[in-house]
C-alpha cells in the first residue's frame, strides 16, 4: 500500500488537490476589454500566475462556458472574443479565481 503525499500547503494529501484551490483563490485576476481591428471586443483576463498548460486548459473552460473562441498569448493572457464582463467574472469565480472588479 502506497503512501499518500502530502501537500506543502495544506498537510493534506495532494490527491484532494486542495492546494490548487488555495493557489487559485490566492490569485487577483483582472479583465479589460480591447478593441481589436474594425472594432471588435476582446476580452483579456490578465494576471494568472499559473503555468502555461493550466492557463491552456482554463481558457479551454471559459471558451466552452461562454461559448466563445479564444486564445492563450505568450505573456500567459487569455484573450476571449467578444465583450463578456459578467458571465466572465462569474465563470472565474466558480473556477475559484478572485476577481478584481
Amino acid at each position: 500500500m502506497a503512501k499518500d503525499t502530502l501537500s506543502d500547503i495544506t498537510g493534506l494529501p495532494d490527491d484532494l488537490g486542495i492546494g490548487d484551490d488555495l493557489t487559485r483563490s490566492e490569485q487577483r485576476v483582472s479583465i479589460r476589454v480591447d478593441s481589436r481591428r474594425y472594432g471588435k471586443p476582446m476580452t483579456v483576463v490578465e494576471g494568472l500566475d499559473l503555468p502555461i498548460d493550466e492557463v491552456e486548459s482554463l481558457a479551454s473552460t471559459l471558451k466552452s462556458t461562454l461559448a466563445v473562441g479564444g486564445t492563450v498569448t505568450d505573456e500567459g493572457e487569455i484573450e476571449l472574443q467578444g465583450e463578456h464582463d459578467r458571465r466572465l467574472v462569474d465563470a472565474l469565480e466558480d473556477e475559484g479565481f478572485d476577481v478584481e472588479s
